[in-house]
């Protein structure tokens, strides 16, 4: 889904490089309340997974090309603002060093990819969570579900954001049949990926799962409960 320079006019280039810049401030903020010496280590290891994944590329037709997102995962993992900067990050590293995606075209991809990606991913996430029984591995069907719906959303922002200032000679219904068609198939590709990846943490060390800390919470309260103690 990476956005190539080119690819959409100045006007709309500037306005969601202008959107990334406010999106990625406030991920600084975010962050704060996230890391710590538990979790820092693990963005880490996020972002070289989501980077490993993310360059693996085929083409979807129009001109456009799919790959796997990463971003509910990295949401699920260290939670959504270090999300955030994790997709900023591996999109940084890859439009410089890799020429993957532009650089006049990176807040756009950051948006896209980042924002939209991570905060759609994030959003389901919490809704999933709140539906299912409060007990840990309720995280894996909830990151499931937000990989599945992040994908074609962003894949959708794009097709909108190129029917706004696309200039490359290409249909927007030829965009719109691509991108939306073929990342709904790596949204399920994507949302198998996540579950395996956040069930075999889960399994392990649930207190490394963001998504998973309030429902450990829930736990310890109970545990520490007038009648489990007597």
């Amino acid at each position: 889904m990476h956005v190539p320079d080119g690819f959409l006019d100045a006007p709309t280039s500037l306005a969601t490089g202008t959107v990334a810049v406010v999106g990625v401030g406030l991920a600084l903020r975010g962050a704060r309340r996230e890391l710590d010496e538990r979790t820092a280590p693990l963005a880490g290891l996020v972002a070289a997974f989501v980077f490993a994944t993310q360059m693996v590329n085929f083409p979807v037709g129009a001109g456009t090309s799919g790959h796997l997102l990463g971003g509910a995962l990295a949401a699920a993992l260290v939670g959504p603002w270090t999300g955030v900067l994790v997709m900023s990050v591996v999109l940084l590293v890859q439009a410089l060093l890799f020429a993957d995606g532009g650089l006049t075209a990176l807040g756009t991809n950051i948006t896209l990819m980042g924002l939209v990606g991570v905060g759609v991913g994030w959003a389901v996430i919490v809704l999933v969570r709140a539906l299912l029984p409060r007990r840990t591995s309720s995280v894996v069907p909830a990151a499931a579900l937000g990989a599945a719906i992040s994908v074609p959303v962003a894949a959708a922002a794009f097709t909108a954001l190129f029917a706004v200032g696309g200039v490359a000679d290409v249909p927007l219904g030829a965009v719109l049949t691509a991108m939306i068609g073929w990342h709904t198939l790596i949204g399920l590709g994507e949302a198998v990926i996540t579950a395996l990846v956040i069930s075999s943490v889960v399994a392990t060390r649930p207190d490394l799962v963001y998504a998973a800390r309030p429902l450990l919470a829930d736990r310890s309260l109970e545990i520490r409960t007038p009648e489990a103690v007597a």
